[in-house]
């Protein structure tokens, strides 16, 4: 059985790995300064953004197992597992880690942006692969926000300790907008396997068992995270994942009505549990009711 690390807070990662304890709620750590690091499977309840500045290999994500590869900034929100089992060998290893705990963020401008940060949902492949400049620009910051915890002696400060990690967030969102554009190519034909999966659903009468299809659904059929799936469809289409689906369902639904199928039949046939339900997305979506709209045509 794997060993799990609960880092419940930040010092409980530090203290496991030697780093020095600067915070209770905020930690920033050195790899390279470390004399006696570790492997650990960590169980998190704060937030951690991590720089690999060499490849790790054979690291677990959840239940996936990837490689970490030079320049790699991988994030991870409370309640996800991430890591390396501890052999029991100490490794020396290069990079950077910033761990801050939810805490800090109560009451905070930050508090609120959070959800707008949605790379720390990602699965490990979609990892930041950050530039040499880009790197640079995060490792300055954390360097400026380590030297800025030393003078509280481990206490206070933290609605600037988390205006600072804001800033860091922000560049980090700002190279993730860069890296999604840079992939809309290779995710060229990425509408065209979204279609074809939303049409399989139903042709396929998973509907059935599965109800309306959900953007995690789409996202875990085509290998990618809910999240990073989302922003990929929103930077192809400047539209959410979850109105591309609703668009795809009525645009469906406008066809059973006009070939007759009657409102019940085609909420069932989309996977609607109440008629109802169906009739109130209908409006919203053409601004008519499913009776008025099959009369005007």
């Amino acid at each position: 059985m794997q060993q799990v690390l609960k880092v419940h807070n930040v010092n409980d990662y530090a203290r496991y790995i030697g780093a020095p304890e600067l915070h209770p709620l905020v930690s920033v750590i050195h790899y390279d300064e470390l004399e006696h690091c570790r492997h650990s499977l960590n169980n998190y309840d704060v937030f951690g953004m991590f720089i690999g500045d060499e490849t790790l290999e054979e690291l677990t994500y959840g239940q996936v197992r990837y490689d970490l590869h030079r320049h790699a900034l991988m994030c991870v929100a409370p309640g996800q597992i991430g890591g390396k089992t501890d052999t029991g060998e100490e490794i020396k290893t290069k990079g950077w880690a910033l761990l801050f705990d939810p805490e800090l963020l109560h009451g905070t401008d930050l508090e609120r942006l959070m959800s707008q940060y949605t790379f720390f949902s990602y699965n490990i492949s979609e990892a930041l692969l950050m530039s040499d400049q880009q790197r640079q620009v995060i490792v300055t910051l954390l360097e400026m926000l380590r030297k800025s915890l030393a003078p509280l002696g481990g206490v206070g400060g933290e609605s600037l300790i988390a205006a600072h990690i804001g800033l860091i967030l922000e560049y980090t969102a700002r190279f993730y907008a860069e890296q999604l554009t840079a992939a809309v190519p290779a995710n060229s034909n990425l509408l065209t396997r979204f279609e074809n999966l939303l049409n399989r659903y139903y042709d396929e009468g998973i509907y059935r068992q599965q109800g309306l299809p959900t953007v995690r659904y789409c996202a875990q059929e085509l290998f990618l995270s809910p999240n990073y799936f989302g922003d990929l469809i929103k930077e192809l289409t400047g539209d959410t994942a979850m109105s591309a689906i609703h668009r795809f369902i009525m645009q469906r639904a406008s066809h059973l009505l006009i070939n007759g199928t009657s409102i019940n039949e085609t909420a069932e046939l989309l996977g609607f549990e109440y008629p109802q339900h169906f009739s109130r997305m209908f409006k919203k979506y053409f601004q008519v009711s499913p009776s008025k709209y099959v009369k005007r045509k």
